[in-house]
Formats: structure tokens, sequence, C-alpha cells
């Protein structure tokens, strides 16, 4: 039968410990929530300033889905460029310090816009080993040579970059690499991309909101100004506590990819609602000092109560702090464990890390309370 090779291939996949499914959650997105019918602590969201649940964002939704209705009706070239989409552009550029944004429904769907409308065929992107998946596809959907360099080795990208005889050059990095936490060495890439007259894409999905000065991001947090080759990509479904995602560039770069960007031409464009409720958390981010304040104490918390224990940590000052395990069996054992704890920890498994690195991706918010955090503490204590 046509299911059986389908089949097969999902017992395998349960044999190795690799089969996923999907938990059910019937509550907001707020670290204390109920899962497959179980209260909870969750430690697993990328919602790392705690506003995915903030009354003012509820309010802004409100009043937007009231004046602008829910749905935009088209794409953004057609008729469905509201008034929303262009103020939110507008707030998120001025914020990220770049002259000019961009506005996609999601930030896969962003970094598959940007990677082909600047490299192609005879050209070549370069990019680290550890890159999210849609950075990856994005590469691969250029047509460019896809040249890929040792997680942060900087010394092996230049060689690769003076190998190259490509006609355009395309560095490609997260900023906060999502399963380790640790950040990209972006001052040495931007070195580099002047050197050999590339373009340098950022991928600030874990940064952005987070780090630097006023949340600005990876860049700010390294001090890095806008510049003509540099493109930024954030989303806004993690700190900025909505959905959707934009880029931010050269005027130029954003003027070409609203006239080549596939990912943006043939999408109908993000509910007015999402884009009304970005321009209020922008106004959130930029006056979320004490919301960082109080997560990187969570951070400190976390990783001072496992030293000396079992459980070592990543070597990573982000919200997103890994436990690596490695036997995918039993990071989903420990998973199970504090799960019947009244914790939700996810066991991330390949392909989504390197086979023999399965782990406990513990993730903080500034919602979480130092009690919570102390929870899981004693948890992952009682369990070494």
């Amino acid at each position: 039968m046509i299911l059986d090779p389908l089949r097969a291939e999902l017992a395998a996949l349960d044999a190795d410990g690799l089969k996923r499914r999907r938990r059910v959650i019937d509550s907001p997105c707020t670290p204390e929530c109920v899962v497959d019918g179980k209260p909870v602590v969750a430690f697993c969201s990328n919602d790392y300033l705690g506003l995915a649940n903030a009354p003012e964002l509820i309010a802004a939704a409100r009043e937007a889905a009231m004046h602008w209705g829910v749905g935009s009706g088209a794409s953004h070239l057609v008729c469905g460029h509201l008034r929303p989409h262009e103020t939110a552009e507008q707030a998120l550029a001025a914020y990220a310090h770049f002259p000019a944004a961009l506005t996609f429904a999601t930030g896969y769907m962003a970094n598959l816009a940007v990677a082909p409308a600047l490299a192609g065929r005879g050209d070549a992107i370069f990019a680290d080993k550890l890159n999210h998946a849609s950075l990856i596809d994005a590469a691969q959907l250029a047509r460019a040579e896809h040249l890929r360099y040792p997680h942060k080795d900087v010394a092996a990208l230049a060689a690769l970059l003076e190998k190259s005889t490509a006609k355009q050059k395309l560095i490609l990095t997260d900023a906060v690499f999502s399963m380790d936490g640790d950040l990209a060495p972006l001052p040495e890439l931007l070195a580099l991309a002047e050197r050999h007259d590339a373009w340098l894409v950022v991928d600030d999905a874990h940064g952005f909101g987070v780090l630097g000065e006023d949340g600005r991001g990876t860049l700010a947090h390294f001090g890095m100004k806008a510049a003509p080759r540099l493109v930024l990509m954030g989303t806004l479904g993690k700190a900025a506590g909505v959905a959707g995602a934009f880029v931010a560039a050269d005027p130029v770069v954003i003027d070409w990819l609203v006239n080549t960007a596939r990912s943006y031409i043939f999408t109908t464009a993000a509910s007015p609602v999402v884009a009304a409720t970005l321009t209020e958390s922008v106004n959130l981010l930029a006056a979320g000092n004490a919301r960082r304040a109080h997560l990187f104490r969570l951070i400190a918390q976390l990783r001072d109560g496992l030293a000396g224990t079992r459980w070592q940590l990543c070597d990573s000052p982000t919200a997103i702090q890994p436990i690596v395990v490695g036997d995918n069996h039993e990071a989903l054992a420990l998973a199970e464990a504090l799960f019947q704890r009244g914790l939700w920890v996810p066991a991330i498994r390949p392909p989504t890390v390197p086979k023999g690195t399965a782990r406990l991706r513990v993730t903080l918010s500034a919602a979480h309370s130092e009690v919570q955090v102390a929870q899981l503490l004693d948890a992952l204590k009682a369990l070494q």
C-alpha cells in the first residue's frame, strides 16, 4: 500500500527516539500553562520578555480589529499594504537604527526572501554550519554555490572567501544560534565582508528585543551600526511577543526585495491586527530595560545553580540555556521526568541538532519568577 513506506519510516523514527508529537496548550502563552490537561511551568517558549500575553498588546489588537478588520485581503503589492503595515515598518526601522524595513508574515519567509534576492547562479553563499534551517533552505533556493564553514570559525571563512572567484559573495549567519544560545562573531564577519566586498546577512531572531542597548539586538550588543552591505532579519513572534518578521537594510536593498523577493510578492499580507499590534510592541521593547534586567538575573540564577552538577550548560549568555544530554532516549526520559514534576522543558534531537547532542533546551523569560527557576533547579538536581 502507498502508506506502508511512511509507516515504516515513522516506526524507525520512533525506535531511534526521533519521532515528534505536538502537545495541546489550553492557556495563553505564559510560564504557567495547561498542557495536555496538566498544569505546568513552561521553560520552552521564545517569549523572552513575556509580552505575548501583555495587556497593552491585547488592547492594541482589539482596537486594531475594530478599526481595520482582521484580514488584509491581498498581497502587499496588490491592495494588502494597509497603513498599519507602513507604520509598523517605520517603527521597526527606527528602533533597529536602520534606514528602512520590510515586514514579512514569518521569519522563515523573510529568510527565504533575502538570500535568493541577493545571490544566484555564479555567486557564492558562505554559511555557518549551525545556521537555522530557514537559512539553509534560503541558500539552497538561491542556486548559488553553498559553502559552509565550521561554527564561528572566522579563519576558515576567511580562507573560503580568499579562494572564491564568485562574482557576488554573501555571508549568511544567525546572530544568536537557536540551539546553543551562543553569539556569532559579527564584528569579524563584517570586517571580512568589507574586505571581500560581500553582503553580510544576519538573522537576529533570538537577539532582537533582548540584547544590546534598549534591546535593539545583537548588532547593538557589539556596537555595530547600519551599513550598505549589512542586512538584518529579526523575528517578531519571540521577544516582540506578536508574530511575523522584518528585514532592515539600506533603502535600495528594501526596494529590491519589494520587487524581487518571491516570498514577499506572492503571498497575502499579514493581518492588519498583527501589524498594528507590532507598533505597540516596539514601544514596549524600547521601554523594556526592567524586563531585560530581570531576565538576565534569571539567567545568572540558572547558570550559578547548575554549577558543579551533572547538568552542564552550554556557553550561552542568552535566554537559551541548553543542557546537552547526548542520547535521544535519555533526553526524552529526562524531559518526561521533568514534565511529571510539573516542568515543561523540551527534548531537542537530530536533525535540529547534530547527532549525539540531544539536549534539553531551557529557555527563560522575563515572565518567569525566581521561585520558578528555583523549582527547575531543584528538579534537575534531584534527577542527576
